[in-house]
Parts: structure tokens; C-alpha cells; sequence
């Protein structure tokens, strides 16, 4: 008699999923906890926070990564937490905006940032070319400056043809830097005399991604983390148009078909502005819109663990000093720029 035939057992793709992420953002979780421990010892023992929440865990985070490590095991759970989770969090962040409020300032907050960008990434092409850069190692580095990091410039290199040295050589640098302007952006409000609000403007004019704004911003107000993230956000949608533009003169062959929708205007976007609107005419209730700002806060913690997790400060070493100038030179392009935007406009 035939023994039935059995079939093979599929693993199961849920239990898969735990296995190879669960580790990782366990391990973001308990760095972002210590963060908070820390933030709130500080506050029994001096009655005020030196470091936010936000900051300690992305320093935490960078300090183990350097110091002890990570391992294999948990890398891929660290890598969706700083990624993925801090995009959810940038969503629900967007339910306690208040649009009409936030853009007060009207069509002149538009086009100082606008003007940023275009006027960002013009500047750093000179600047890295007259430090003698390669024209694509410029252009990354210009277009990541002026509008989301990283993300810019992966978006970016297919279309000029930049290679994967053009783009870890312009990559090399924007953690550290990140890093240091998170932590010295906010000592510029005394000196400019800033309002919360004009800061909030000026960080998110400058520095280079989304996880960044908020750890430079919402230690110091609610109303500049809010605006930062929105004038941020701003930039981001710029990223379409900019690729658009290089792509017509740099006539890559095809380039534009790698591209896809996402990539031009990403989810966590699109839902953060939802949320926004939801909140501001009234959908959303005030109770539950509270709610989720403080779940966003909390998932953001996470995510900046995660992200000091995956910073190599051995990185720097292997940047030559003509990119490491063209990134800084940049910076102070964009500091300045938009400073002086705020006080010629009147913006806040």
C-alpha cells in the first residue's frame, strides 16, 4: 500500500519576521528606555533635563555601536527601527498639527525654502568643484545638503551615474555632522535672538534628515518641532522636481524609469499631512490627537537609538578632507541663508 504523500511544512512568515527583526528593535527599545531613565535621573537630581531624551539616545546608541558593537543578530531589527519606526512616528507626528497656524507665515515660508534649495545646491556645486571634487561626488553632496540626507542622494546617484565610491564617499560624513549640528544648532537662538517658531524654521532649512529636526527640535519647543518637521517635510517634496531637472541635463538614459513615486514622494509624507489636515479641521479630536504625539515621542526615542546604532565614527577617517570641507563649507551656505531669509522676510 502507497504511504500518502505529506506535504512539506512552509515556515511560517510571521514567525520569520520575529525572528529576524524582534532582536534588533528589542535592543533600539532598551537603549531608548535608558535614554528616558536617564533624562528623567537627571531631572530628580538637578531639576532639569541637560540632554532630551531624543539626544541621549542617539548618543547611547553611537557609544555602543563604537565601543562594544553590534551583532549580526540584531542589525536587520536595527535597521527597520531607524528606518520604518521613525517613519510611523514622523505620521503621528502629524496629528498635532495645526496647519493654519504653522503657516502663518503664507506663500513667503514657501518660497524662502524654495529658494534654500535651489540657491543650496548651486552654492555647493561651486564649492565642491572649485575644492577640484568630481562632478558627481558635488552634485550628491549639494543635493544631499539642500534637501533629505541620504535619501537624496540614493535617489539621485542612478540619474547622474554616480558610483557606489561616488556615493559612500558623499555619504561618509552626514552622520557625524548630523550629529554635531543636532547638538550645536540650538546654542544659535540666543546668539541670532531667535522666537521658538524662527528656529524651528531655521533648523528645518538646515539640516539634513527628518530624525534630525526633530532631536534638534522638539527638546526645544513644541511649536519648533512642529514647524521644523513642516518646513522639512517641505524640502523633502522637493526632492521630485530636483531629480526631474538633473535627469533633462544629464540626459541619463532611462533614469527616470528606476524612479518610482515612492521614491519622489515618500508614504510617511503623504500621511503626515493627512494626519495634519485631519487635526486641523476638526476630524481628528484633540483627546486622541494628544494621544498620538505622545506615542510619536516615544517611537521616535526608539528610532534614534536605532540610528546612533548604525553610525560608524570609522567613517571619517576614510573621508578625504576636499569632502569633508565641501559638506561643511555647504552647511554654513545653508546656516547663513536661511538666516537671513527669516529676517528679510519677517518670517515668524
Amino acid at each position: 500500500m502507497r504511504a500518502p504523500t505529506r506535504t512539506p511544512s512552509l515556515p511560517h512568515h510571521g514567525h520569520l519576521w520575529l525572528m529576524q527583526y524582534v532582536p534588533g528593535i528589542a535592543f533600539a527599545t532598551l537603549i531608548g528606555l535608558g535614554a528616558w531613565g536617564l533624562q528623567h535621573l537627571a531631572v530628580w537630581l538637578i531639576g532639569q533635563a541637560v540632554l532630551d531624551a531624543l539626544v541621549l539616545a542617539l548618543l547611547l546608541g553611537m557609544l555602543w555601536r563604537n565601543l562594544i558593537g553590534v551583532g549580526m543578530p540584531y542589525r536587520p531589527g536595527i535597521t527597520f527601527t531607524g528606518k520604518h519606526v521613525l517613519e510611523g512616528a514622523v505620521v503621528l507626528l502629524g496629528a498635532s498639527i495645526d496647519l493654519p497656524a504653522l503657516l502663518k507665515a503664507g506663500p513667503t515660508l514657501l518660497l524662502a525654502i524654495v529658494v534654500v534649495v535651489t540657491v543650496g545646491i548651486s552654492a555647493s556645486i561651486l564649492i565642491g568643484r572649485g575644492l577640484r571634487l568630481p562632478a558627481q561626488v558635488a552634485i550628491l553632496i549639494a543635493v544631499g545638503s539642500s534637501i533629505c540626507g541620504n535619501s537624496a542622494m540614493a535617489a539621485m546617484a542612478p540619474v547622474i551615474n554616480a558610483t557606489a565610491e561616488d556615493l559612500a564617499s558623499a555619504m561618509a560624513w552626514t552622520a557625524v555632522l548630523g550629529l554635531l549640528v543636532v547638538l550645536g544648532l540650538p546654542l544659535l537662538i540666543p546668539v541670532l535672538g531667535l522666537s521658538f517658531y524662527q528656529y524651528g524654521v531655521l533648523a528645518g532649512m538646515t539640516i539634513y534628515a527628518v530624525p534630525q529636526v526633530l532631536a534638534a527640535t522638539v527638546p526645544v519647543s513644541t511649536i519648533s518641532g512642529q514647524i521644523g518637521t513642516l518646513v522639512k517635510l517641505v524640502r523633502v517634496l522637493l526632492l521630485g522636481p530636483v531629480i526631474v531637472v538633473f535627469s533633462l541635463t544629464h540626459r541619463a538614459a532611462g533614469s527616470m524609469h528606476h524612479l518610482a513615486f515612492g521614491r519622489l514622494v515618500p508614504w510617511f509624507i503623504v500621511g503626515f499631512v493627512g494626519l495634519a489636515a485631519m487635526r486641523s479641521i476638526g476630524i481628528l479630536p484633540p483627546m486622541l490627537a494628544e494621544a498620538l504625539r505622545e506615542v510619536s515621542r516615544w517611537l521616535t526615542v526608539t528610532a534614534m537609538a536605532a540610528l546612533g546604532l548604525e553610525v560608524q565614527l570609522q567613517a571619517v577617517r576614510r573621508v578625504g578632507v576636499t569632502v569633508a570641507a565641501t559638506v561643511v563649507f555647504s552647511l554654513l551656505v545653508l546656516v547663513l541663508l536661511s538666516t537671513v531669509l527669516i529676517r528679510g522676510f519677517g518670517i515668524g
